[in-house]
């Protein structure tokens, strides 16, 4: 028998909340980092409780969908396993067994990407194209309690295919 502890305790509260922003902020941040590789004219941008989000003009490509997924989830998977599993002081503390760590850090990555790999496998299964994809993004935008904000590009964009502005198209939303 093992002389340590087999449960799993919080070391520090104010540790375990700086460890959870900073996963989240990372994770954000891969996002964003994927985002900036796109050369698509930005048509609006939005800020919400799921996060930054961008609304481009042409359909995205399989494998910018494909990395718009797997990319935060691997820096999700590397922020768990260093804040938790190595020699950085965790904020909580887990009996020292592989199966643990995979467990606790799968879990993790599901739990924070679950949202963008139901994206994934909406985009592929049943892709938009054109004004039906802006009109389902701004849409979702808009239920999600976003604040939504047109490029120039995107205000002439709604101008020309839409004949509205953008406060008459949020506004039949």
């Amino acid at each position: 028998m093992s002389a340590t502890p087999m449960g799993v305790h919080v070391t520090s509260l104010l540790g375990l909340g700086g460890f959870l922003i900073l996963w989240m902020i990372l994770f954000m941040c891969a996002h964003m980092l994927v985002t900036l590789l796109r050369n698509d004219p930005l048509i609006a941008w939005a800020i919400g409780p799921l996060g930054v989000t961008t609304l481009f003009l042409h359909e995205p490509s399989t494998l910018y969908l494909l990395l718009d997924a797997i990319f935060p989830a691997l820096v999700s998977a590397g922020v768990l396993y260093i804040g938790l599993f190595t020699f950085v002081a965790s904020p909580i503390a887990f009996p020292r067994h592989s199966w643990i760590e995979f467990v606790v850090i799968v879990g993790g990555v599901l739990l924070i990407s679950s949202r963008d790999l139901l994206n994934l496998l909406r985009d592929l299964r049943y892709p938009l194209w054109g004004e039906a994809r802006i009109l389902r993004s701004l849409q979702f935008l808009r239920a999600s309690w976003a604040t939504i904000r047109f490029t120039p590009f995107g205000l002439s964009y709604l101008r020309d295919h839409f004949g509205f502005g953008p406060a008459d198209i949020l506004q039949a939303f």
